[in-house]
């Protein structure tokens, strides 16, 4: 049994869009990311996710508009709709979601990252 602190967590965390595990619950992964600049369009076919922002904004773009989530806010991707997530400053934010979820989904490429614990 271990406690995480997300302040002592985050300040461990150099590089953006490289999501670190904290925890993980049965088959579910809480991984802990920091977000600047815009991601790739993708979409988990198999996977919901969850986008829990600790700090900042995040603007999550969809085919038919966007959503802005603030501190202390979340958003829950489902699985097979498209999606991209945009931080214009940098962003803190939770994630839930499955152990198999590739951070880059269908879209693959240079900005895919295996996620690496703590």
């Amino acid at each position: 049994m271990k406690k995480v602190n997300l302040a002592e967590a985050f300040g461990r965390i150099e590089e953006t869009w490289a999501p670190r595990i904290a925890a993980q619950i049965n088959d579910m992964h809480v991984k802990l990311a920091k977000l600047e600049g815009e991601f790739v369009r993708h979409t988990h076919q198999e996977e919901d996710e969850l986008f829990y922002v600790l700090s900042g904004t995040l603007s999550m773009e969809f085919d038919d508009g966007s959503v802005q989530v603030g501190p202390g806010e979340f958003i829950v991707v489902p699985r097979g709709v498209a999606h991209k997530p945009i931080a214009a400053e940098l962003v803190e934010v939770l994630l839930l979601e499955p152990a198999t979820t590739v951070n880059t989904g269908d879209a693959g490429g240079e900005r895919t990252r295996e996620a690496e614990w703590l």
